[in-house]
C-alpha cells in the first residue's frame, strides 16, 4: 500500500531471489582453473562478470552485493537498467550493497540509501546439489514501491530447511523508480525493468550457485506481490520464472476513497501511461524544470536527493502499463487470460487492514459510531448503509475494528479471490489465509490500547523469515506453523506443488473451492471457503 511504510525491520537480510550452482563445498575445495580458490569461511564462486567471495554460515553461504546492472545514475537516470561491467580479480560479496534510494514517508528525516542501488544476494546450501540443480526462490520485497531492500530478508533458514537458492533483490523506488514524462514516451515502471533484469541474471548464474535456472520461483509480499502479479502478464518476462508466489498482493488489489485517512481518493495499483505523464509534467515544473523539450535533461540533473521526497514518493508509487513491459492494466490481463502458464500460490492474511488503520487511529480516531458512520459513508456514499448492515458494529469489539473488517474484505481479501478465480481456471492455484490472530507484533508498531493488530499485513513475514524482530518472539506451537509454511512454500518451489510430506494436504482450488487457512495448533491449518467468511457476495453486488 503505497501510503503505509513498515517500520525497518532489524536482523538480518530478508527475502526475495534464489539462486543457485555448485556447492559451496565443492567451489572452496577446488577452484576451476583460472578462478581463485575460496577458504572455508570465505568461498568463492564465478560469476558471468566475475568472480565473487561471499560468506560461509555453517550449513549455508551468502553471496551479498552482487551487481546485476550499471549503476541507473547520470544520463542512465530513467533508462532501462544496462548490463553491468565486469570486474578482475575476486569481489567482495560479504555484505549488502547500497539499498535503494528512499525517504520516511511517516515521520521526518533525511532520504537514506544511494541511487547506486541494483544489487542482489544469493543464500545457497553448503554440500554438493543434486546433480539437476536445487529450486531457485527468488524474492521480490515490499515497501509500497517506495521503501525497502532486499537485504532485510534472511534466508538461510528457507535455503537450509528447503534445500533451495534463495536471491533477494533491490530495485528502483518511488520516483526513481516510477516515474514518466512526455519525453520518456511509453516506458515502463523502471522498477519492474529492474526485477526483469535480476531475474535475467537468475537465469545466467544460478547454475553457479547450485541452483536450476530451469526452476525460478518469483516470490513477493505487499508490492512485491503485486510486482509479481505484473511480472505474470508481462510479455518480456516470459521465461523468466516458472512459479509464483503471491503474499498480500494481487492483481486486482485497488483500495476504496478514504482507505487510509478520511478524503484520500481510492486507487488500485497501477496508472495508465496519460495519467503518469501528466504527473510527471507537473512534477517537472514544480521542481523548476521547463515545461516541454529539455524537460528531462534538466530533472536528470537534479540530485537524486531532491527527487526521493514524500510528496515525490508517492505521487509515483504505481507501475505503469500501456508500454511492452505492461501492454495493458493486470487485473484485466488476468482477467483475460493472458498471463504466464505458471503455478501459483496466492495468499491473504486474515487481518490485513488492522495494520494499516492502526497506524493512522492516534491521528484520525474511531471512537464511536458516529465516526464509523462518516467513515462508511466518506467511503461507499450511498452504499454507507448496506455496508453498515453488513458489518453492524454491534458484532465487533469497537469501531476501529468494525473499520478494519470492511477495508480488509474489499481490499485485499475479494481482490484476491476474484484473481483465485482468473487464474484457477487456467493453471494449478493454491489459495492460503494466514490467520494466527495471537501472531507476534512486529517489533516497532505502536501498542494502541484496545486494539489488537491480529492477523494483519505483513505479519506472516517472521513465520519465514528469521529477521523479523518480534515481540513475544514465536512460541512452540507458531514455531511448528513456521516449519510448516517454509515447508510449503519451498516444496512449491521444488514441485509445483506444495504438499510436503508430513504436511496437513493443502488441495488446489480447482479440487474443492477451498482455501488453505494456516493457524497454529493441532487443528489450526484447515480448509475454509474464503468468500463466504469475507463476504465476497455481498462486495461483488456492489461492484455491479
Amino acid at each position: 500500500m503505497q501510503h503505509v511504510r513498515l517500520p525497518r525491520r532489524r536482523g538480518g537480510a530478508l527475502l526475495a531471489l534464489l539462486l543457485a550452482l555448485m556447492s559451496v563445498t565443492s567451489v572452496a575445495a577446488a577452484a576451476p582453473p583460472g578462478q581463485e580458490p575460496g577458504t572455508p569461511d570465505r568461498p568463492v564462486v564465478g560469476t558471468d562478470h566475475g568472480q565473487v567471495r561471499g560468506r560461509a554460515h555453517g550449513t549455508y553461504a551468502t553471496y551479498e552485493g552482487i551487481p546485476f546492472a550499471a549503476p541507473p545514475t547520470g544520463p542512465l537516470r530513467w533508462r532501462a537498467p544496462q548490463p553491468a561491467e565486469p570486474w578482475k580479480g575476486v569481489r567482495d560479496a560479504g555484505k549488502p550493497g547500497s539499498q535503494c534510494l528512499q525517504t520516511p514517508i511517516f515521520g521526518t528525516g533525511p532520504a537514506t540509501g544511494s541511487e547506486d542501488c541494483l544489487y542482489l544476494n544469493v543464500t545457497t546450501p553448503t554440500g554438493r546439489a543434486p546433480g539437476h540443480g536445487r529450486p531457485v526462490m527468488v524474492w521480490v520485497h515490499g515497501g509500497g514501491f517506495v521503501g525497502g531492500t532486499g537485504s532485510e530478508y534472511d534466508t538461510g533458514r528457507m535455503a537450509t530447511r528447503g534445500d533451495a537458492v534463495v536471491v533477494t533483490l533491490n530495485y528502483r523506488l518511488g520516483a526513481l523508480g516510477f516515474f514518466g514524462h512526455p519525453e520518456l514516451g511509453n516506458a515502463p515502471a523502471f522498477g519492474l525493468a529492474d526485477q526483469q533484469a535480476a531475474l535475467r541474471w537468475v537465469r545466467a548464474n544460478a547454475a553457479r550457485f547450485g541452483g536450476d535456472p530451469h526452476n525460478v520461483t518469483l516470490f513477493g509480499e505487499s508490492a512485491g506481490a503485486i510486482s509479481t502479479c505484473a511480472q505474470l502478464t508481462s510479455p518480456t518476462a516470459a521465461g523468466l520464472f516458472h512459479k509464483a508466489i503471491l503474499q498480500s498482493g494481487s492483481c486486482m488489489t485497488s483500495f476504496p476513497r478514504g482507505t487510509v485517512a478520511p478524503g484520500t481518493p481510492g486507487a488500485g495499483f497501477s496508472v495508465s501511461q496519460r495519467t503518469l505523464q501528466d504527473a510527471g509534467t507537473a512534477a517537472a515544473g514544480q521542481l523548476g524544470c521547463p515545461q516541454g523539450a529539455g524537460a528531462l535533461d534538466c530533472l536528470r540533473g537534479l540530485s537524486a536527493e531532491k527527487l526521493a521526497t514524500p510528496e515525490l514518493a508517492q505521487a509515483f508509487s504505481k507501475p505503469v502499463y500501456g508500454n511492452a513491459l505492461l501492454p495493458a492494466e493486470p487485473g484485466k490481463a488476468l482477467t483475460a487470460g493472458r498471463f504466464h502458464r505458471v503455478p501459483v500460490i496466492q495468499g491473504t492474511n486474515l487481518d490485513e487492514m488492522r495494520l494499516f488503520v492502526g497506524l493512522t487511529l492516534q491521528q484520525f480516531p474511531l471512537r464511536d459510531e458516529r465516526d464509523y458512520r462518516a467513515r462508511l459513508t466518506d467511503s461507499f456514499g450511498s452504499a454507507a448503509g448496506a455496508v453498515e448492515a453488513e458489518y453492524p458494529l454491534s458484532r465487533y469489539a469497537s469501531p476501529a475494528l468494525a473499520w478494519s473488517a470492511v477495508l480488509t474484505d474489499t481490499t485485499f481479501v475479494c481482490s484476491a479471490v476474484r484473481a483465485d478465480r482468473a487464474l484457477a481456471g487456467r493453471v494449478p492455484t493454491y489459495a492460503y489465509e494466514f490467520a494466527d490472530r495471537d501472531a507476534p507484533v512486529l517489533d516497532g508498531l505502536p501498542v494502541v490500547p484496545g486494539f489488537p493488530y491480529g492477523a494483519s499485513h505483513a505479519f506472516e513475514l517472521p513465520y519465514l523469515f528469521t529477521s523479523f524482530q518480534t515481540r513475544p518472539p514465536l512460541n512452540s506451537e507458531q514455531r511448528v506453523l513456521s516449519d510448516r509454511m517454509v515447508d510449503y512454500w519451498t516444496h512449491f518451489a521444488r514441485t509445483g506443488d506444495p504438499n510436503a510430506h508430513g504436511a496437513p494436504h493443502w488441495p488446489a482450488l480447482h479440487e474443492r473451492g477451498l482455501t488453505q487457512s494456516l493457524a497454529p495448533g493441532a487443528d489450526g491449518i484447515r480448509q475454509v471457503r474464503l468468500s463466504e467468511e469475507h463476504h465476497c457476495g455481498f462486495w461483488a453486488r456492489q461492484q455491479g
